[in-house]
C-alpha cells in the first residue's frame, strides 16, 4: 500500500474537528511498519467511540489506544498524484516507557518519596473537606459522596458510549465461554452483596445532569486466575469524563517500605487483607447515578440491556483509593477510645492500601491484636480476611473461613506451611524468612528488553542492591553508546547479559530473616542504626543497619535497606560522588528514624572518604556550591561526631558502589550482616585517622581567597610616551625633546652646583648667597639657545625608544648577549643569530660580508606584540603609499626585524581605512526565497513581468538614419519574453508600446521594473531619456487598465535579475545582426520578432539524451496553445487530447505544461548560484563606502547607516 509518513494523523490534524480535539495524539515520527487485520479482534475491539459530526472522522478507543479513521483532513488537499485515493493510516498511542521508569525510581529513591513529599495542594484540600463533610455511618459502612468539583456538575448523556462499549463485551462473551463464567459470577455476587442495584423506575428519566453511564471490562490477575471487573471511569465523551469531574484526593497510604520493615521489628508475625475494601464504602443515593453501567439480567446477553448503578466506590474511580483509605483512618480515630491503641496504631501505621502487615513479642498478643483488629475493622464494615501467621497457635486461635485459602484446610499439626506474597516480597512463613525466585520472562535482546527485566526485579528494601547494579551497568554502557531501545545488542554485551541471567537462578536458595531480632533474642536495651556510605568510578550506594543490644549482653545487627546507583554519564569526580553517597545516608536516617517507630539512640554515619569527613567537620572554609549544599543538608539532619572512618575492607557499601556477581555474593555474609566490628564495644570500633586534621588547602572543592596587594612601580616617562602616541613620527619627536629637555636640565643642575662651589668661597651670608646664586642662575637660563630639533635628535630618540623596548621584551637575551654568551635554544631569536651592537640586539644572520647597508645587513630586532611595532608598521605602510604585506615587508626590513611581522602586517592593513574603502567587497547578504510571482501556477502567461528598455538601433528612413529602441516585457514565471519597438523614449511612445503589449498579450497584474534612474539601458542617451519620462501620466495609464508598476528599490540592480538577463541574450542576437548593417522598420520589428521567437524556444529544464523522454520544456509550449488572455472554465483530462474539439485539446496540453512547469521547472530553482551564507547585518550607525559604478573607486562617497530595512526572514 502506498501509505508513508504524510498520512499518518497527528494532533494538528485533529484540531480541525471540534468532536476530536479532546483525544490525545502521541507524536511519532515513524514510517508505517504494521498492518493489523481483523484476525486479531483484541486489538480492534472498541472501549469507546466519538461518534462522526459535520461529515469529519470518527475515533475509536482500543487497548492499544486512539484510533482516527475517515475523512481527517477534508476534500480540500488535493493529492498530487490525481489518480491515488486519500488514504487515512490509524494512529495508535503504544505504551511508552515511562512506567518501567517510575516503577524504577519508586524503587531507587525511596527515601525521596519521604524527604521530598509535597504538601497537599488546594485541590487535595478541597477533596478533604468534600469528604469529611459527606462522611457518614449508615447501617454499619462509612458513606462518603463523589468528590466532584463543580458542585452544581451536569453532565452530557453517553448511554451510547457505554452501549457500544457493551456490544463489544458481548462479543467477547460468546466468544471466550471461561471468561463469560468468570464475568457473569462476578457480576452475579456484586449484585447480591448489594454492591449495585437496577435502577428504579422512577430514576430511568433523570435528566439533572448527574446521570454517567460507565463502561466495564474484565481484567485477570498476573498471578492468579481471578477476574476482576474494572470501570472506565476515564471513558470520554463530548470532552469529559467521570475522572475528569473528581478530585483525586491526596495520597493517605502508608510507605510501602516502612511497612514492610515495621512488619519486621517482632517475631510473631500477622498478616491480612480487607475483603473488597473500595465495596465497603457506600456511595450516597444522590451520587449513584453517576455510577450507571449496562449489564444483562441474569447474565443472558439474549436479553435487553438494563441499567443498573453502583452504590460503593468502584474500581477505576481516580478518588475510590483515597476516599478508602478515609474511611478505613476515619474507623480508627472515631472508635479509638473503645480498642486497644496497638490496635488503632495497626490501622493507622500497618495497612498498605487493604493489605495489613504487623508483628508484635508474643503469640498471645498476636492472638488478642488478631481479635481487636478484627472488631475495630468492623465498625466500619470492614472485613478482614485472608489472615495468617508464622506461629501455628495464632492460626489455630483464627476461625478457619477467616484464614488465607492456603492454610485454611491446613493440618497444623503435621503440614508445612505456605509461601506467600508481603507486598510482593516472597515470605516463606514455614522459615519465616523472605525468599526470592527470579521468573523471567522472555525479553528481546535490547536496550528496552534489559530494562524490563532489571525492573520485574521486585526489591523494594534492597536486599539484592549489589546484583542488580552490575545489571544497570550493562545498561548504561548501551546508553553511553547512545543504542536506541530497539536496537540489537553488541555481541559482546550479549554474552555478558546472558550470563547476568544465568546466575539470577542461583538467588532461589538464599534467604533473608524475617525478624530484625535474632531468634534468642532478650529484652532490648539499646537500639541504633549504623548507616554505612561508599562511591567508585562504577556508581554509589548506601546500606543501612540496626544494632540491637539486650538484657544479656547480647549484640546483634540486622539488614534494614541497602540501595545501589551506577554513576552518572556525566564525568564527576570521586569525592562528589561519595559526598553523595553520605547525603543519601543522612536521608536514610531521617526516612528510619520516622518509619521504625522505636526508641533509637543517635545514629552512625560510616565513610571510607577522608574528603567527605573533611568537608563535614570544616567550619572555615567556603566550598563550592555542590559541596556547600550538600554538606549542609547533611549536618541537618546529622552532626560532625556522628560521622566516622572505615576502611575500603571493612564498609559494605563497597559492594553497593561497585556491584557484585552472585557467586561472589552467596559466598559474604557482610552485605546482610555488617562488618565484624559491630559486635564489638564501641572502643574497638575504627578511629578517624589523624589526616582530618590536615588543612583543605589546595583542595579544588574550595573557593579561591582574593587577596589584593598594592604595589607601587616607578614608570618610565618613555614607556608613558610610547602609550601615548599612535604616529611613529610624533613618538620619536617627543622622545626626541624629552632627552634635550633632560640634557638641558642636567647642563642647568652642574652650572649651578659649580655657582655655588664659587660663591661659597666668598665671606657671604646663606641668604646673600641665595640670591647671588638666584640670579646668576636666571642669567644663565637667559642665554640657552631657541633650538629645533635636528636629525641627530631624532635618530638618539629612536635608538633609546628601541633600546628601552628591548629591555622590557628581551631581558634574557640582552643578559647572556652582555656577558659574551649565546642566546638559549628556546629563545624565539636564537635562528636570528642576534648580536650586541652597543646597547641594541640585531639580526646576525649569514649577509655579513654582503654590500649592503649595515641597517640592512643587521637590523633592529623588535617584538610584534609591542606598540611600537605597530606604530612602525603602520609608518612603513604610509611610507609605501599603502603597500601591500610583500612590499611593507621588504621596505621594513631595511631597518627593523620583527618575528612574525606577516601577522602584524595583515592587522595593520585590516586596520587600515583607506585600504579597507579601497579593497573591501561589496556588502552581500544570504539570497531571499524568491517571490510569490515567480512560482505561481496556472496563471495566463505575462499576468506579471519584468520590464526594462535597451537600445538604440540606427534604422534607415529614406536617405536619413534614425534610432529607434527596444522594450522587453519578461513573464516571471514562464521566462518568456515579448518585445516591442519603440520610436522614442517619450512617455508616449512608452504607453503606446504598451497598448500594443496588452492587446497582443492579455491582461496584466502586476509589472516591475528599476526605479526609472538606474535602467539597464547602458547608453547614456537611453538613461537620460528614461528619467524623463512622464511617471503621472504612466500610472494613470496603468490605473485604468488595473495594472499595477512596483519599483525596485534604487541601487538594488539584483531585483530584476530575472529580466536583465533575458536582456543580454536578446542584445547578443540583435546586436550581432544590427551592428553589421542598418535595417529600416519593417527589418527591424521583423527581428524582434525573430528574436523573441528564438528566446522563448529555449529550454527553462534540462535536456535529455534519452529519446523516450519528453522534450525539455519551453515557454513557447504555452505561449503558441493560447488563443486569448483568459482561459475559459472546466475540468480536463487525458482524453481532451482526442477530442474533437479544439479548444479542449489545447486546454488539455496547456494544463500538461503547468503540471510539468510544477514538477520540472521549479525544483531547479531551489539551489542558490550565489550568496549562500547568512553575513552580518547592516546596523544603523555602521560607516560604509557607498558603491557607485559611474565614478572611480577612490572618489566613492563615505556615508554612515541611519536606518536598516529587514526582510521576512530578518536578512
Amino acid at each position: 500500500m502506498p501509505v508513508h509518513k504524510g498520512n499518518i494523523p497527528c494532533s494538528k490534524d485533529l484540531q480541525r474537528w471540534s468532536h476530536l480535539r479532546d483525544i490525545k495524539m502521541p507524536e511519532i515520527n515513524a514510517d508505517v511498519d504494521l498492518l493489523i487485520g481483523t484476525n486479531v479482534p483484541q486489538a480492534l475491539e472498541p472501549w469507546e467511540v466519538v461518534h462522526a459530526a459535520n461529515g469529519g472522522p470518527y475515533a475509536i478507543k482500543t487497548i492499544l489506544g486512539w484510533t482516527v479513521n475517515g475523512p481527517l483532513r477534508g476534500d480540500n488537499q488535493i493529492s498530487d498524484q490525481c489518480l491515488q485515493p486519500d488514504i487515512t493510516v490509524n494512529r495508535i498511542s503504544v505504551a511508552r516507557l515511562d512506567e518501567l521508569w517510575e516503577n524504577q525510581l519508586k524503587v531507587d529513591f525511596p527515601e525521596n518519596l519521604q524527604d521530598e513529599q509535597p504538601g497537599q495542594s488546594r485541590e487535595d484540600k478541597r477533596f478533604i473537606e468534600s469528604v469529611s463533610e459527606s462522611a457518614k455511618l449508615i447501617d454499619g459502612h462509612y458513606s462518603i459522596g463523589l468528590p466532584v468539583r463543580q458542585k452544581y456538575l451536569k453532565m452530557p448523556n453517553n448511554k451510547s458510549v457505554a452501549e457500544q462499549r457493551a456490544l463489544s463485551l458481548k462479543r467477547r462473551l460468546n466468544k471466550d465461554p471461561s471468561f463469560c463464567s468468570d464475568y457473569i459470577a462476578f457480576m452475579t455476587k456484586m449484585l447480591a452483596d448489594g454492591y449495585a442495584e437496577r435502577v428504579p423506575a422512577e430514576h430511568l428519566t433523570r435528566r439533572d445532569g448527574r446521570v454517567w453511564y460507565l463502561p466495564h471490562h474484565g481484567v485477570y490477575h498476573p498471578k492468579k486466575k481471578k477476574l476482576r471487573v474494572v470501570y472506565d471511569c476515564g471513558a470520554t465523551f463530548q470532552g469529559t469524563s467521570l475522572n475528569s469531574q473528581l478530585f483525586q484526593g491526596p495520597d493517605l497510604t502508608n510507605l510501602l517500605v516502612g511497612v514492610l520493615t515495621r512488619f519486621r521489628k517482632e517475631p510473631v508475625a500477622l498478616m491480612a487483607d480487607i475483603e473488597a475494601m473500595f465495596h465497603q464504602v457506600r456511595v450516597p443515593a444522590e451520587d449513584s447515578d453517576l455510577l450507571r453501567f449496562l449489564w444483562w439480567p441474569d447474565g443472558d446477553c439474549s436479553q435487553e440491556l438494563v441499567e443498573y448503578r453502583m452504590m460503593v466506590h468502584l474500581f477505576g474511580a481516580t478518588s475510590s483509593p483515597s476516599c478508602a483509605c478515609f474511611a478505613l483512618r476515619k474507623c480508627a480515630e472515631d472508635n479509638q477510645r473503645y480498642f486497644n491503641p496497638m490496635a488503632v496504631n495497626a490501622v493507622l501505621h500497618h495497612f498498605y492500601v487493604d493489605d495489613c502487615l504487623v508483628s508484635v513479642g508474643s503469640e498471645e498478643e498476636a492472638v488478642y491484636l488478631c481479635q481487636e483488629l478484627s472488631a475495630l475493622c468492623a465498625k466500619g464494615g470492614f472485613k478482614l480476611t485472608k489472615w495468617i501467621s508464622n506461629r501455628r497457635t495464632v492460626l489455630a486461635a483464627i476461625p478457619q473461613e477467616e484464614r488465607a485459602k492456603e492454610v485454611r484446610d491446613l493440618d497444623l499439626d503435621n503440614d508445612s506451611l505456605p509461601v506467600e506474597r508481603a507486598l510482593g516480597v516472597r515470605w516463606c512463613v514455614e522459615s519465616d524468612s523472605f525468599k526470592f525466585k527470579i521468573i523471567l520472562k522472555s525479553h528481546p535482546l535490547t536496550r528496552r528488553g534489559i530494562l524490563s527485566v532489571i525492573s520485574s526485579i521486585y526489591d523494594p528494601l534492597g536486599f539484592l542492591a549489589p546484583v542488580v547494579l552490575s545489571a544497570k551497568k550493562i545498561l548504561q554502557d548501551l546508553c553511553r553508546r547512545r543504542l536506541g531501545w530497539d536496537d540489537p545488542l553488541p555481541s559482546s554485551v550479549v554474552g555478558e547479559w546472558m550470563a547476568w541471567l544465568e546466575d539470577l537462578h542461583d538467588l532461589e536458595n538464599w534467604e533473608v530473616n524475617r525478624c530484625l531480632k535474632p531468634v534468642d533474642c532478650g529484652r532490648l536495651v539499646s537500639a541504633q542504626l549504623h548507616h554505612f556510605a561508599d562511591a567508585s568510578e562504577e556508581g554509589f550506594g548506601t546500606v543501612t543497619y540496626l544494632l540491637l543490644h539486650d538484657n544479656n549482653g547480647r549484640t546483634h545487627s540486622a539488614f534494614v535497606m541497602g540501595k545501589a546507583r551506577v554513576a552518572p554519564l556525566k564525568l564527576v569526580t570521586i569525592p562528589r560522588m561519595e559526598l553523595t553517597a553520605a547525603v543519601m545516608a543522612s536521608r536514610m536516617d531521617k526516612l528510619w528514624r520516622k518509619e521504625l517507630q522505636m526508641d533509637l539512640e543517635e545514629s552512625a554515619f560510616w565513610t571510607d572518604s577522608t574528603s567527605v569527613l573533611k568537608y563535614i567537620k570544616n567550619e572555615t572554609s567556603r566550598f563550592k556550591i555542590f559541596i556547600a549544599n550538600r554538606v549542609s543538608e547533611i549536618l541537618k539532619t546529622s552532626n560532625v561526631s556522628q560521622w566516622r572512618y572505615v576502611n575500603t575492607s571493612n564498609n559494605p557499601a563497597d559492594l553497593a558502589s561497585r556491584g557484585v556477581k552472585v557467586q561472589s555474593f552467596l559466598k559474604t555474609d557482610v552485605w546482610l550482616c555488617g562488618p565484624d566490628f559491630l559486635q564489638e564495644p564501641e572502643y574497638r570500633w575504627p578511629d578517624n585517622p589523624e589526616i582530618l586534621e590536615s588543612s583543605l588547602f589546595g583542595d579544588p572543592e574550595v573557593k579561591a581567597v582574593a587577596v589584593n596587594t598594592a604595589q607601587v612601580e616607578q614608570v618610565s616617562p618613555v614607556e608613558k610616551l610610547i602609550g601615548y602616541f599612535s604616529s611613529w613620527f610624533n613618538l620619536k619627536r617627543a622622545v626626541g625633546w624629552l632627552l634635550k629637555f633632560k640634557t638641558l636640565l642636567l647642563s642647568l643642575v652642574r652650572h649651578r652646583k659649580l655657582l655655588r662651589e664659587n660663591l661659597s668661597k666668598l665671606d657671604l651670608s646663606t641668604d646673600q648667597l641665595e640670591k647671588r646664586l638666584q640670579v646668576q642662575m636666571e642669567g644663565a637660563k637667559a642665554q640657552v639657545p631657541k633650538d629645533v630639533l635636528s636629525l641627530e635628535d631624532m635618530v638618539t630618540a629612536e635608538l633609546n625608544i628601541i633600546r628601552f623596548c628591548q629591555k622590557i621584551r628581551f631581558p634574557e637575551e640582552l643578559s647572556c648577549l652582555k656577558k659574551g654568551e649565546c642566546v638559549r635554544r628556546t629563545s624565539h631569536l636564537y635562528k636570528l643569530n642576534p648580536i650586541l651592537d652597543g646597547d641594541l640586539i640585531r639580526v646576525g644572520g649569514r649577509l655579513s660580508r654582503a654590500a649592503m647597508p649595515l641597517e640592512a645587513k643587521h637590523p633592529v630586532i623588535l617584538a610584534k606584540d609591542q606598540h611600537i611595532s605597530n606604530l612602525i608598521l603602520a609608518d612603513v605602510h604610509q611610507e609605501t603609499g599603502h603597500g601591500g604585506r610583500n612590499h611593507m615587508l621588504s621596505h621594513l626590513r631595511q631597518k627593523y626585524w620583527i618575528p612574525g611581522a606577516c601577522v602584524a602586517i595583515r592587522k595593520v592593513l585590516t586596520k587600515c581605512v583607506i585600504c579597507r574603502k579601497l579593497s573591501a567587497s561589496s556588502g552581500q547578504q544570504k539570497m531571499a526565497d524568491l517571490p510569490h510571482n515567480r512560482i505561481t501556477p496556472d496563471e495566463p502567461p505575462f499576468s506579471r513581468v519584468g520590464l526594462d528598455c535597451f537600445g538604440p538601433f540606427e534604422v534607415k528612413r529614406g536617405r536619413t538614419v534614425i534610432k529607434r529602441y527596444g522594450l522587453i516585457f519578461t513573464c516571471l514565471a514562464i521566462r518568456a519574453i515579448h518585445l516591442e519597438v519603440l520610436s522614442s523614449l517619450d512617455t508616449d511612445s512608452f504607453i503606446n508600446g504598451f497598448r500594443r503589449f496588452i492587446a497582443r498579450r492579455g491582461q496584466v497584474l502586476e509589472i516591475r521594473s528599476d526605479n526609472g534612474t538606474n535602467f539597464v539601458g547602458a547608453e547614456r542617451e537611453l538613461r537620460q531619456a528614461t528619467e524623463n519620462l512622464n511617471h503621472n501620466l504612466i500610472n494613470d495609464v496603468l490605473l485604468r487598465k488595473g495594472v499595477k508598476w512596483v519599483f525596485n528599490p534604487p541601487a538594488a540592480s539584483h531585483h530584476g535579475g530575472s529580466w536583465e538577463r533575458l536582456i543580454r541574450s536578446v542584445r547578443r542576437v540583435l546586436n550581432s545582426v544590427c551592428k553589421t548593417q542598418i535595417l529600416d522598420e519593417e527589418s527591424l520589428a521583423t527581428v524582434f520578432c525573430e528574436v523573441e521567437a528564438i528566446v522563448n524556444s529555449r529550454p527553462i529544464t534540462k535536456a535529455s539524451t534519452d529519446p523516450q523522454d519528453l522534450e525539455a520544456l519551453t515557454p513557447n509550449h504555452l505561449l503558441l496553445l493560447k488563443s486569448r488572455p483568459l482561459l475559459p472554465p472546466g475540468l480536463f483530462k487525458e482524453e481532451d487530447v482526442y477530442s474533437r474539439r479544439r479548444w479542449r485539446q489545447v486546454q488539455y496540453m496547456s494544463d500538461l505544461f503547468w503540471k510539468r512547469w510544477v514538477k520540472e521547472y521549479l525544483p531547479g530553482l531551489q539551489e542558490r548560484q550565489k550568496w549562500n551564507s547568512v553575513k552580518r547585518n547592516f546596523v544603523s550607525g555602521d560607516l560604509v563606502v557607498l558603491v557607485d559604478d559611474m565614478a572611480p573607486r577612490n572618489t566613492w562617497i563615505t556615508g554612515r547607516i541611519v536606518d536598516t530595512v529587514l526582510d521576512k526572514n530578518g536578512l
